[in-house]
């Protein structure tokens, strides 16, 4: 199957066709940097960082830009409550959303430019809307006229008088129609200014993001990407004015994943029972499992987020500690070193089921990016090859096992899954471990043989009590050790 992308332009799921043959500009909105990190700036991220691991190993060469939104007028609200500057505030949030980045390992962002080194850029797109009719000066302000573009709210799908009807409009007695949109906004004293044809004043929100994709991806590049929450006004806006602007299409496919919530309830400042700080999260729970979480549905679907239902993806991490120690053990190899193909190929040495369960990933990843599926098939690989270790020693012969275990890591890579493994393993890696549960193992068979089923179930128990989990399947019993939260 060839590679679909569900675009939101159209509303229909879109054979993927780059601009230029091989390569892919893609540019995701990033942070508007006023307070520190919290769950919900990471689901982009890691989607889109899933997104372009997945396009590379198609064999594109993929540019990557995420920008930073330093000033704002929340960042200019929050500075003076902090008694801080703008840029002193921005530069301190944007060094913690840069820590959380790393942490969730979404390495594959190329530039990451901040608005306010794009200013002259933000003004000579400025200058060209008005000078083709489509924005207006007024009052050291500029706005986007909607009613010259008659294409205006096609992104979102519906006329200007609903967009305008439904919108959180800013009033101004400088605007010709209620529902004009901001390009520059004169600076009130003692706020960020720069010098501009108009007077002392700073870009609006919308036209910061068009100036820096022009300027680092041309003005017609592949995908543009962000929270679903995004569609309106400010990827409306965006599209519009860019357009207007370059007289060309401006991005091919509008990818828009979904929000996350938490148990339920939008994560929101307003709400503040729902925000989750990354730091807090990092501290409490291996970095994979968060990664999993943020991976484990369809990217367009809501997330919903809890202690529950992170606690049972860090537990269920244990199943792949397992495999990687079994693996240690059998071949002397570390699966972090574990050398697997970094570009997509239809055949592979590993055994017929591993790799059944790997096209079936593959079809999921080129069904619009399906990562919930993908990581559903990726349990199921893990499954096959801890039924296959049980039955080894050192001296088997090992070449389709560890061959399967090259076609966990080539998938793990796409969803960026355990580059770090934890220091201290959770399945339990010393060998007096293992022979301890061998020994325990057999003792509760031998009791089950002889139909002495509560001192198994005692052993059962008493294990899950120590967090030992006991799976037991036609090739015998499987355990182990799930991650303490």
């Amino acid at each position: 199957m060839a590679l679909r992308v569900y675009n939101t332009l159209s509303r229909t799921k879109e054979p993927f066709q780059t601009v230029a043959p091989g390569e892919v500009g893609m540019y995701v909105c990033g942070p508007t940097v006023y307070s520190k990190s919290h769950i919900g700036h990471m689901v982009g991220p890691v989607i889109f960082d899933t997104v372009k691991r997945y396009l590379t190993y198609l064999g594109y060469k993929v540019s990557w830009v995420v920008n930073i939104t330093d000033v704002d007028d929340k960042l200019i609200v929050q500075a003076q409550k902090d008694g801080t500057t703008v840029k002193e505030l921005a530069e301190q949030v944007t060094a913690d959303y840069l820590d959380c980045l790393e942490a969730l390992n979404v390495t594959g962002i190329d530039h990451m430019p901040r608005a306010t080194e794009h200013i002259g850029d933000i003004i000579a797109i400025n200058e060209g809307l008005i000078e083709k009719g489509f924005a207006y000066a007024s009052g050291g302000d500029v706005y986007f006229d909607v009613t010259k573009a008659d294409s205006y709210g096609k992104l979102s799908h519906r006329d200007p008088e609903e967009l305008q009807a439904g919108a959180r409009i800013e009033p101004s007695s400088l605007k010709r129609n209620p529902g004009d949109f901001a390009l520059w906004k004169a600076s009130k004293p003692g706020e960020p200014s720069w010098d501009s044809p108009w007077g002392p004043g700073r870009p609006g929100w919308h036209i910061e993001c068009s100036a820096m994709s022009l300027k680092l991806l041309g003005k017609h590049f592949d995908i543009h990407g962000g929270g679903l929450d995004l569609v309106f006004p400010h990827h409306e806006n965006e599209l519009v004015q860019s357009e207007s602007y370059t007289g060309v299409p401006f991005a091919s496919y509008w990818m828009h994943n979904g929000l996350l919530t938490r148990e339920g309830r939008k994560i929101s400042k307003s709400d503040p029972d729902t925000i989750v700080l990354m730091g807090d999260l990092l501290a409490e729970y291996e970095t994979d499992a968060i990664r999993l979480l943020l991976l484990s549905s369809h990217y367009r679907r809501p997330i919903d987020y809890g202690p529950t239902r992170l606690g049972e993806i860090a537990r269920s991490l244990g199943t792949f500690h397992h495999a990687f120690v079994r693996f240690k053990e059998l071949t002397g190899e570390s699966f972090e070193t574990l050398e697997a193909p970094a570009r997509r190929r239809d055949e592979t040495p590993a055994p017929e089921e591993v790799a059944e369960h790997r096209r079936r990933f593959l079809e999921a990843m080129d069904d619009d990016f399906n990562t919930g599926g993908a990581v559903g098939e990726l349990f199921e690989i893990v499954r096959v090859l801890n039924r296959m270790s049980a039955g080894l020693s050192a001296g088997s012969d090992l070449a389709g096992y560890r061959a399967g275990m090259v076609v966990l890591k080539e998938l793990s890579n796409i969803l960026g899954l355990f580059a770090r493994l934890p220091e201290k393993s959770t399945a339990g890696d010393d060998a007096l471990t293992g022979d301890l549960m061998t020994l325990l193992i057999d003792l509760r068979a031998r009791l089950r043989k002889e139909k002495q089923y509560a001192l198994a179930d005692e052993i059962r128990n008493r294990l899950t009590g120590l967090g030992v989990t006991l799976e037991d399947g036609p090739e015998g019993t499987r355990w182990r050790v799930e991650p303490k939260r």
